[in-house]
């Protein structure tokens, strides 16, 4: 079931690589070029994204005091982005 207000949207995101082989995303830059900072990754999870589908890894992050999803599905990465956010 999708929400219609929200859309999934396709970032780029720069990440670090433990010596382990574990992702650390650290900057998500949306379709504009803005970019965001990722202040803290507070937990990561296989799972599904109820507002607009699809899933991976779900990435719950602090960005500018807010918790936020990333989710990471296969080699691409998006997030779940209000209408009319660009």
């Amino acid at each position: 079931m999708t929400n219609t207000h929200c859309r999934k949207a396709y970032v780029s995101v720069n990440l670090d690589v433990d010596e382990e082989g574990v992702c650390h995303p650290r900057f998500i830059r949306w379709e504009n070029g803005l970019i965001f900072q990722i202040d803290q990754i507070l937990y990561k999870c296989r799972a599904a994204s109820k507002k607009v589908g699809g899933g991976g890894i779900r990435y719950t992050v602090m960005i500018r005091g807010r918790e936020s999803y990333l989710f990471q599905e296969g080699n691409k990465w998006f997030v779940e982005a209000k209408e009319g956010a660009r």
